[in-house]
């Protein structure tokens, strides 16, 4: 995780003291530093190269970095949709971007080079189960706990949210909760807003909705814990913003083949066949994003499926639910044979 206070410099800071604080960045890292006046708010960027130039210019080495900082500086507004205007800075090769409130302070500096973008929503993400087809592994352990390599699922699932720039996490919590708390925290480790809902009677998969107050967002991305994916969320979320939709479900394209030909009648006569055809259906692959708004249809406490919203969306002509065909790698971790894929794939599935 990027320490974003090492990129700050106070405009009254000495160049030479500057340079030293550049020359003190991991080669890993951009060595940019961002100027802050005193009340914090950004005023330029500076790197070595600009007080190079400086110094050429007949500047002193003693003087405040305000004199060799540039303040041409680009920057993200925490309010606004900033997926289109990322791609255009990962393109310009820009590597360190501040994302700014309205008065210009700083909240974070974002790494390009590992936060692919900024997706204006919030998460849910349902890990209340008992995970009982897991047993006698969720006995003492919750099934979103469960390790894949190196860390369990749910931390995959939580560290692809972060990659997103998806900040406000909320998690649905009920068997062994304490271990879920304990591990995340309040996300803080992670530079991240975790916060949990508790269920004290199971809610199904939608049901802890109803029990979130207000969020940030307009929308939020829902999902199920026990999902090993590399989907992409920001073609996920560019999909379900161009539809104009009030729900949108990942879905999971299945194959049937048949090893007959298939004939088309009418009565009794044979109209025309298919040799060996390939049918594609798609099934529900537990992942939604949909106006936060939905959450009205649901009673507060209310056992309630994500198929239940979709039902109602279905229902009511103003609303509009589609499906994004997720065709990266996607597993659910249900069953026993399922646990066993999972450790052999993340050996070999890029989720980055």
């Amino acid at each position: 995780m990027l320490n974003y206070m090492n990129h700050i410099v106070k405009e009254e800071t000495v160049a030479r003291l500057a340079l030293r604080m550049l020359d003190e960045l991991p080669e890993s890292v951009s060595r940019t530093l961002f100027v802050v006046n005193n009340l914090n708010q950004i005023v330029g960027s500076l790197t070595d190269g600009d007080i190079r130039r400086g110094l050429l210019n007949d500047s002193e080495i003693s003087e405040p970095v305000a004199t060799f900082m540039n303040t041409s500086y680009k920057c993200l507004f925490q309010d606004e949709d900033n997926v289109d205007l990322i791609k255009s800075y990962r393109r310009a090769d820009v590597k360190l971007i501040p994302l700014v409130d309205r008065t210009r302070k700083i909240l974070q500096i974002l790494d390009l080079r590992k936060t692919k973008t900024i997706l204006p929503v919030s998460a849910l993400i349902m890990a209340g189960g008992k995970g009982e087809r897991l047993k006698p592994f969720t006995n003492t352990i919750p099934k979103p706990m469960l390790k894949v390599g190196d860390k369990p699922i749910l931390e995959h699932n939580i560290d692809r949210l972060i990659s997103f720039g998806i900040n406000d996490i909320y998690i649905s919590v009920k068997y062994l909760k304490d271990q879920i708390i304990d591990y995340f925290g309040d996300g803080s480790k992670k530079g991240v807003n975790i916060y949990y809902i508790e269920e004290t009677e199971p809610l199904g998969t939608l049901g802890a909705l109803s029990l979130l107050g207000t969020i940030d967002h307009e929308d939020i991305l829902v999902m199920n814990s026990d999902l090993l994916t590399n989907i992409d969320f920001e073609d996920f979320y560019n999909f379900y913003k161009s539809a104009k939709a009030e729900m949108a479900l990942a879905s999971i394209p299945y194959l049937v083949n048949i090893p007959y030909a298939v004939l088309e009648t009418q009565n009794q006569t044979v109209a025309s066949f298919t040799e060996k055809p390939t049918y594609t259906y798609y099934s529900n692959g537990g992942i939604y994003l949909m106006k936060f708004s939905l959450k009205e249809s649901i009673k507060v406490g209310e056992f309630f499926n994500a198929t239940d919203m979709m039902d109602k969306v279905i229902e009511n002509d103003k609303h509009h639910l589609v499906h994004y065909p997720l065709l990266g790698y996607w597993l659910d971790i249900g069953k026993h044979q399922d646990f066993i894929k999972a450790q052999e794939d993340i050996k070999h599935i890029s989720f980055k």
